[in-house]
């Protein structure tokens, strides 16, 4: 006989973010026309992108500000 499972031993859901969509709230990372990753502040978001430029300059990094629908692109600003 089987025993019932336990509520405790059930994984908790997952918020998952999709990348195929635009968020809502907050600010993402956009790289090479692709979302990648979901900041709450847009200067942590820029922050992230600068960390990505400044490791590979030739991607094309934007932050997204989902409540304008806007996109502000990250320069890279060479070696100083």
């Amino acid at each position: 006989m089987k025993k019932p499972r336990i509520a405790l031993d059930e994984p908790q859901p997952r918020k998952t973010i999709r990348a195929d969509k635009a968020p809502t709230s907050g600010y993402s990372l956009v790289v090479d026309g692709h979302f990648k990753s979901h900041h709450d502040t847009v200067e942590a978001a820029e922050e992230a992108g600068m960390a990505l430029k400044n490791r590979f300059q030739m991607l094309q990094v934007q932050v997204y500000d989902a409540e304008n629908k806007t996109r502000s692109l990250i320069d890279w600003p060479g070696p100083a």
